[in-house]
Parts: structure tokens; C-alpha cells; sequence
């Protein structure tokens, strides 16, 4: 459902204006270069009428310039590390300009330092301009830090979920991911940080 309506029963195009997706493998058509792979993200906005606007441009260039990738925008996306293709699809998401973003471990290929901006710049397009964005993450102290609402799931059904700092335990961790661990507050935010201890065993005593 989409706002209360089946997706079934909804034009594609308007699906495209209204949910962003990036999925965890995508695949570009072969020698794409950036800024084209970008402006596809324009495409559910634009009309036969209408092929190229003044906002389809601000919003590539916006896009890119929030991913770093405008340095990179006549390269083909072929020749582009792992890192820097994913920056690239998650700008030609954040070009398509909706009201809900899905993006399916986003942080994928990137160093540390991308992975806090991207995480950074997503929570920017969810507090600041209201976007409601969902996002698989298999970090579990990056999930705890930027959530506001946490789902944590196991073979396909909800263990638990909530506010990071309600449901995040070591009896969570250890159900989930089968880690014994000690949970405890993050020195920056405050937010759950799991150190992670021995591997779980179940009757297993204390090593």
C-alpha cells in the first residue's frame, strides 16, 4: 500500500514521484557516464512536453554536489571504484526528489568517512526537509546512532522494534546476531554502542 492504496492500482510514473529506491546490486547500462546516470533519477517528473527543466537541473546538481561525485560527472560509471558507484546511485536517488526514500544498505562499498556522510546527509533529508526514509542497515551501532525508529529482524520476522535506546540490549544482540556483547552509551551521542564480545553458544558457559 502507498498511502493507503495498492500499489497495483497506481500509475508507475506516480510511484516513481513518490518513492525513491535504491536497491542493494544495481546495475548501470554499460559506459553511462555520471551526470547521465544521475538525471535519470529526473525522469518520473518529466513530460513529452516538458523533456528538460531548469528544476531537473538544480535538482542533479544538488544531488551531486551532496555525494561528492560532481568531480566525477563525465567519467563513465564503469571506470568508477566500488565507493564512488555507490555515491553515484545514491545521487541519482536523492535527484528523484521524493517524499520517501528506501535505500537498501546504502553504505555498501564505502570507506568510513563516506559512510558518516552519506548517513549524515540522509538524516539531513529526513529532519530537514521532512523525507521519511527507511534503510536496511546491517551496522548495528550505525542503525542505533541515525534511527529514529528501529526495526531489528531475524529470518524474516520482527524481533523488535522502537527507539534505538529502548530496544537495543544485549539480549537483543544476542538473539539477532547469536554475539554475546556489552551495551553501552556512545561517547558522541549517546546513542546504544555494542562492543562485541565472544560468539554466542547456546549452553555454552562462560569462556
Amino acid at each position: 500500500l502507498l498511502d493507503g492504496t495498492e500499489l497495483a492500482r497506481i500509475p508507475t510514473r506516480k510511484i516513481a514521484q513518490s518513492i525513491g529506491l535504491l536497491p542493494q546490486s544495481p546495475v548501470a547500462p554499460e559506459a553511462i557516464t555520471v551526470a547521465d546516470l544521475v538525471s535519470r533519477g529526473r525522469q518520473p517528473h518529466q513530460h513529452w512536453w516538458q523533456q528538460w527543466s531548469d528544476e531537473d537541473e538544480r535538482a542533479v546538481t544538488d544531488a551531486m554536489e551532496r555525494t561528492d561525485v560532481t568531480a566525477l560527472a563525465d567519467r563513465s560509471v564503469d571506470e568508477l571504484s566500488g565507493g564512488q558507484r555507490q555515491r553515484v546511485w545514491i545521487a541519482m536517488a536523492l535527484a528523484q526528489e521524493t517524499d520517501l526514500l528506501l535505500l537498501d544498505e546504502p553504505t555498501t562499498f564505502l570507506d568510513i568517512a563516506h559512510q558518516v556522510e552519506v548517513l549524515d546527509l540522509v538524516r539531513r533529508l529526513n529532519h530537514d526537509q521532512g523525507r521519511t526514509v527507511v534503510i536496511v542497515l546491517h551496522d548495528l551501532n550505525q542503525a542505533a546512532r541515525y534511527a529514529d525508529h528501529l526495526v531489528a529482524m531475524k529470518a524474516g520476522r520482527i524481533v523488535a522494534e522502537g527507539r534505538p535506546g529502548e530496544i537495543v540490549t544485549a539480549e537483543l544482540v544476542r538473539e539477532v546476531f547469536g554475539l554475546e556483547s556489552v551495551v553501552v552509551p556512545d561517547p558522541v551521542t549517546g546513542s546504544p554502542l555494542v562492543v562485541p564480545g565472544a560468539p554466542y553458544r547456546p549452553g555454552a558457559g562462560p569462556s
